[in-house]
């Protein structure tokens, strides 16, 4: 150990401190484990490494972790006992901290979701108390971080902390940059790397860079040479944890990205957004012992006519279940793809990462009803709970009720008297009116004009049997209002969005969906102020409900105000992760604010999003127009246009395809061509005319004598 720690080693005394073992060693000195004779406890004695006695820089910040460490007192961070000198030899002494580091933990393999999140709390928790006293630890690292034999973990060496900005430290790193950095490369923040001054969004860098290694084994980046290192850290996004771990869920995917965002101000700005952040994942998104996901069940009835009441009735199921806040329920989206598919329930659980998996079947012979159930338990393959309920037609929303009540049961999961009557509410008072509610829902998701005019007719003649239906009515405004936005800019279509949206809030205030319906009619008014309150009742009662986001997201960007429009996106995408549309409207907006790496990120996640859609769903012209800016902005400019000529191919008269490939084409330099598509999108009344003055996709169109004389069309 020379100098300092050969005298430690040979004497086997630091004063009244016998030293029993070497327990590490790092650029910032050497550990030894050690037995306080006075107080008859084992401690942890650090010193400096050999050659640095007469370096009074690496002295002085030797004295600073000391008073850094006396300054903290959280069970998350070491404790500090001593700070002395014996014979010449400076030594520390903490808490001796049973167990293994990080690093060698992950020297097996990647850790479980619900270990990673148990520790990643602690983590964020010690960060908070840090940087509550002002410090900011500057080099987190696996090696860093000890986990003790129950589970607790502890952040080490704050050798490198600062309660100020530090420039011309010496260097301390594994992998040598400058002397005007410090910190170990693979864990360090670009702004680090530039030189700026650190702050605590500079260890939410390194605090996601150390969640990324313990969800995949691998630091984000794993280039040996520390010049193509520095590259890939300054300019690189990273793989996708998922491309190298399947299981992964994309809500923990999505806060591992953030917190490596190259912008500071693009990361979590504190860790107490983390720790939110996880204490929200733990209870709503990682709790795998109530994750459910809800398959569509079998239509015995062997008609295919009857597919849309099989749908509808399996996707009111999740809708019943997710009021339920212990359960975590996979969306209609998430489960689509294993539609009429033979797949096996715990196939689909560990494919989703689900602790459980609900199956069934149904059989409609006129008024009769069958429907049949199955909850499932993925790691086992047993049925917990399995049940019949031969019934009338009528009786279809007890069945909804006894369904979800039995399998809240089946888990040991109390419901709280709002659940219950959350559950409990019917929607109609006639079930007539409910089946043409569910075909015209069938064909609302379809997003072409054929199909909203269908699914207006159907909820139509539901309110006609049942004039108190506020579901319905909100499926008439959502109808008039995509269609005033997409096909028909009429007057009536703006009309009829507004007065059934208000009808529907009239029938049911407490009903999200309604305001939501509302919102999106009063932005399409330009009656923004009063759009942004009615989402956010949405979104308070039903903090799941995906298209209160998405709407209060559209309708800022629709105004310009793109740094709004991002917020509402990522959260859009955090509530629905599947959907190829929020992260890629995002990813726009972020270009119009001039975050280009931010940006990239958003089009890889929403092409992937779109690839794994368009697997199940070739013939969606949507996806593949999306799919298609994505693949431009990621300069895949084959792919980008092979796929736009299959969006026109498919939808040749479609005004949101044409409009959308005009987007290709104006970023592919094709300008010509994209006026052409602009030009033939809007020779009927359109909707979108704000939207395509605010839209950076157009802005290569910008002055050019064509699309400047479409801008000023009324």
């Amino acid at each position: 150990m020379g100098g300092s720690s050969t005298k430690a080693s040979e004497e086997r005394t630091l004063g009244h401190y016998r030293i029993v073992e070497r327990i590490g060693c790092g650029g910032m000195g050497e550990v030894f484990r050690a037995r306080d004779e006075h107080l008859e406890r084992d401690v942890a004695i650090k010193v400096l490494p050999s050659g640095t006695l007469s370096d009074e820089n690496t002295r002085m910040r030797f004295r600073n972790e000391a008073l850094m460490l006396s300054k903290l007192n959280h069970p998350g961070i070491a404790t500090i006992h001593d700070f002395d000198t014996q014979d010449g030899v400076e030594f520390l002494v903490t808490e001796y901290i049973p167990g293994v580091n990080l690093s060698e933990r992950l020297s097996s393999g990647p850790l479980l979701e619900k270990e990673m999140i148990e520790l990643c709390m602690q983590l964020a928790e010690g960060l908070a108390a840090a940087h509550a006293q002002g410090l900011v630890h500057r080099d987190l690292k696996p090696s860093n971080l000890r986990i003790t034999p129950d589970g607790r973990l502890k952040v080490l060496d704050f050798g490198l902390a600062s309660p100020i900005p530090v420039v011309g430290d010496a260097i301390t790193t594994d992998t040598p940059i400058s002397s005007s950095v410090a910190g170990t490369l693979q864990y360090m923040a670009p702004e680090q790397l530039r030189g700026e001054a650190p702050d605590r969004r500079t260890d939410i860098y390194g605090f996601g860079a150390v969640l990324y290694e313990m969800a995949t084994g691998k630091p984000p980046f794993q280039e040996t040479l520390a010049t193509a290192l520095i590259d890939a850290i300054l300019n690189r996004i990273p793989v996708a944890p998922s491309h190298l771990r399947s299981d992964l869920s994309p809500r923990l995917e999505t806060v591992i990205m953030r917190c490596l965002q190259k912008q500071p101000e693009r990361r979590y700005q504190s860790c107490a957004e983390l720790i939110a952040e996880f204490r929200n994942i733990f209870v709503n998104g990682m709790n795998s012992e109530k994750s459910l996901v809800v398959l569509y069940f079998e239509n015995l009835s062997h008609q295919k006519e009857e597919d849309y009441f099989r749908d509808g009735i399996t996707e009111d199921i999740i809708t019943e279940l997710s009021k339920i806040k212990d359960f975590r329920v996979f969306s209609r989206s998430a489960v689509l793809a294993y539609r009429d598919k033979p797949v096996t329930p715990t196939y689909v659980g560990n494919q989703l990462n689900a602790a459980y998996v609900v199956e069934g079947s149904m059989r409609r012979d006129g008024d009769r009803l069958r429907i049949t159930a199955n909850l499932v338990e993925t790691k086992t393959g047993h049925t917990l709970w399995a049940e019949r309920f031969d019934r009338q037609f009528r009786d279809v929303f007890a069945i909804q009720d006894e369904i979800a009540q039995k399998i809240a049961e089946a888990l040991r999961v109390v419901l709280t008297e709002r659940e219950k009557q959350a559950i409990r509410k019917v929607p109609t008072a006639d079930v007539r009116a409910y089946d043409f509610y569910l075909r015209g829902r069938q064909f609302f998701h379809q997003f072409r004009r054929k199909g909203y005019d269908f699914a207006r007719e159907m909820f139509t003649r539901a309110i006609d049997i049942d004039p108190g239906y506020a579901r319905a009515y909100a499926g008439i405004a959502d109808c008039s209002s995509f269609l005033y936005m997409y096909w028909e800019s009429s007057e009536a279509n703006l009309r009829q969005a507004c007065d059934a949206s208000q009808r529907a809030l009239t029938l049911d205030p407490e009903l999200a969906e309604a305001h939501a319906s509302a919102g999106l009619s009063a932005s399409l008014k330009k009656q923004y102020d009063e759009a942004q309150r009615e989402f956010e009742i949405a979104v308070q009662l039903n903090p799941r409900l995906f298209e209160a986001y998405y709407f209060a997201a559209r309708s800022f960007y629709s105004q310009g105000d793109h740094e709004q429009a991002v917020q509402w996106f990522e959260q859009a995408s955090r509530v629905l992760p599947e959907d190829y549309q929020a992260p890629m409207l995002m990813a726009s907006a972020l270009n119009g604010l001039g975050r280009r790496e931010a940006a990239l990120s958003a089009y890889r996640r929403g092409l992937q999003a779109a690839e794994k859609h368009l697997e199940f769903h070739p013939g969606d012209a949507r996806a593949l127009y999306f799919g298609a800016n994505a693949l431009t902005q990621l300069n895949e400019k084959e792919r980008a246009i092979s796929w736009a000529e299959r969006a026109i191919a498919l939808e040749p008269d479609e005004h949101q395809v044409l409009y959308n490939v005009a987007c290709v084409y104006a970023l592919l330099g094709e300008l010509e061509k994209a006026i052409d598509c602009l030009e033939k999108s809007i020779t009927e009344s359109w909707g979108q005319h704000e939207w395509m003055i605010h839209d950076p996709d157009l802005a290569p169109l910008r002055g050019h004598p064509r699309f400047e004389a479409l801008v000023k069309q009324p």
